[in-house]
């Protein structure tokens, strides 16, 4: 299985959308959009989950292509680099 990162998106489109877009390329395992701690609204990208190959596909042929008015994005996702909490230590 690989990860994809999905990025410029229009903070409008939900999960199903982006779900329907890569389903077009094989099953879609799960499609997870990030969304603001605070407010809750869209970051604008987000993260599809998909065999290898298939994801494969689906990055050559829909990165650069335009979803609801915004030019895609889309790569393999790269492993988050952990770092210390910005409020470790602090009393809330």
């Amino acid at each position: 299985m690989k990860k994809i990162y999905v990025g410029n998106l229009a903070f409008r489109t939900p999960e199903s959308r982006v779900h329907e877009l890569f389903s077009q390329y094989g099953q879609v395992h799960s499609v997870k959009l990030v969304t603001d701690y605070v407010t809750g609204r869209s970051r604008g990208f987000g993260f599809v989950e998909m065999d290898s190959e298939q994801a494969d596909k689906a990055i050559a042929e829909l990165n650069g292509t335009e979803l609801d008015g915004r030019v895609l994005k889309v790569d393999v996702a790269k492993e988050r680099k952990s770092s210390p909490s910005r409020y470790h230590g602090r009393r809330w």
